[in-house]
């Protein structure tokens, strides 16, 4: 139950942190639009973004404290791509680590 608290207080605080970061890039809040061949989410793409950030480092850093819930909410909201962008940078890391240990016990001639 106390896990699912957490991911709810981060979804909201990441969401609330995504639009104030979409202000910050923007200058404005931009509506939803459709052109032709694309979709453009405006500040929803923002709060997505800023929520899977923040449940993704709540998760990950499994919070002790609800300051602590708080500020990595925080921190992971407002720069929510660059967090997302980190986890993916991580999980190729480990790939290459893994890669690289695979190569270094195969049999050389």
């Amino acid at each position: 139950m106390k896990m699912l608290h957490q991911v709810l207080v981060a979804c909201l605080i990441g969401g609330i942190m995504g639009v104030l970061g979409h202000i910050k890039k923007r200058g404005r809040l931009e509506k939803p639009r459709t052109t032709k061949r694309f979709i453009y989410l405006g500040f929803f793409e923002d709060i997505l973004v800023g929520m899977v950030a923040s449940i993704l480092l709540v998760l990950s850093a499994e919070p002790d404290s609800g300051i602590q819930l708080v500020i990595l909410s925080i921190i992971a909201g407002y720069g929510g791509e660059a967090v997302l962008r980190s986890f993916d940078f991580v999980r190729e890391q480990q790939a290459n680590v893994q890669n690289s240990g695979r190569q270094n016990d195969s049999p050389h001639d």
